[in-house]
């Protein structure tokens, strides 16, 4: 029997209280209503990250919610608008990176941020959106990428996809910034907050040139988080932007990424550092919280 206009049973991670594991439960997926398709979910990049959003929340009358993208699922239903059609050769194990987490770093460095050939750039946070942070710097051409982050384990990573020097604020006696300043002899031209430490935005900040400097905020930080940054940093050509999701058009510019990246444009194997299947999904989850995770791949 066809699954048209007919409800899917279908395995998915389930979270009924936060905090909680996630348990792996059968679901009823119901048919698409007008403007909505079903999606049969085969690769999924899990959109494992704090915030943990991406899960099937427990039931309501309409068979399952899906917050977000839902794809601790196997099968799903989301709006039409949010579909974006790809290469059929695509490796999709790979290229599911490409919806969120690499197209955000990756764009902030090459829509938000226009970094240009020849330039210094600083990226404070080394995790997935701070290394397709690099790559994008990388691509567009920049001189020198300067990784930051505490956590030294995170250099090798770095320096694979694209950064010329990493440095730990903890092997310094002065702040971050003044190190960059004298590193760069005035000031970084572009820098990248991908931390989601509010505190860091006004670092970020004060390392790029005074003159013509960019700062781009890309990291989560939460909404109600008020930011204390000194008036002094803007009394010159220093300029601080938002970027959301890279500032792509998803639905056209995202199968343009993917085919980017079929025709080895840039190289996202370095970001996949795990392959689980469904059922192991509390277990990509510690390993995100234990900074063993770059982005791990869920297999339904």
């Amino acid at each position: 029997m066809g699954t048209k206009g007919n409800v899917i049973k279908c395995k998915a991670a389930v979270l009924w209280t936060p905090g909680a594991p996630m348990d792996i439960e059968e679901i009823e997926v119901a048919p698409p209503r007008a403007k909505e398709v079903r999606i049969k979910v085969t690769k999924s990049s899990s959109y494992v990250c704090h915030n943990v959003e991406n899960v099937t929340l427990a039931s309501l009358p309409r068979t399952t919610c899906v917050r977000k993208l839902g794809t601790f699922s196997e099968y799903i239903v989301i709006k039409e608008i949010s579909v974006a059609k790809i290469d059929e050769d695509a490796r999709l194990e790979k290229a599911c990176i490409i919806g969120c987490g690499f197209a955000t770093g990756f764009g902030a460095a090459i829509n938000s941020a226009k970094v240009t050939s020849g330039s210094t750039c600083a990226v404070f946070g080394l995790g997935g959106v701070g290394l397709s942070v690099i790559i994008g710097c990388k691509t567009a051409g920049a001189a020198r990428i300067i990784a930051v982050d505490t956590n030294k384990d995170k250099f090798a990573k770095a320096k694979t996809v694209g950064a010329t020097e990493c440095i730990s604020p903890r092997d310094f006696d002065k702040p971050i910034q003044e190190v960059l300043f004298d590193m760069t002899n005035g000031g970084t031209d572009f820098s990248f907050e991908v931390t989601g430490n509010p505190e860091i935005v006004a670092t970020a900040l004060a390392s790029c040139n005074q003159d013509h400097g960019v700062c781009i905020i890309v990291g989560a930080i939460a909404s109600w988080v008020q930011l204390n940054i000194n008036s002094q940093l803007f009394f010159s050509g220093r300029s601080l932007k938002g970027s959301v999701l890279g500032g792509w058009k998803t639905k056209d510019e995202i199968p343009k990424l993917v085919s980017d990246y079929t025709a080895k444009k840039f190289n996202l194997d370095p970001l996949i550092t795990h392959t689980l299947a469904l059922d192991k999904v509390n277990e990509a989850v510690q390993l995100m919280k234990n900074g063993q995770c770059i982005r791990c791949i869920l297999l339904p």
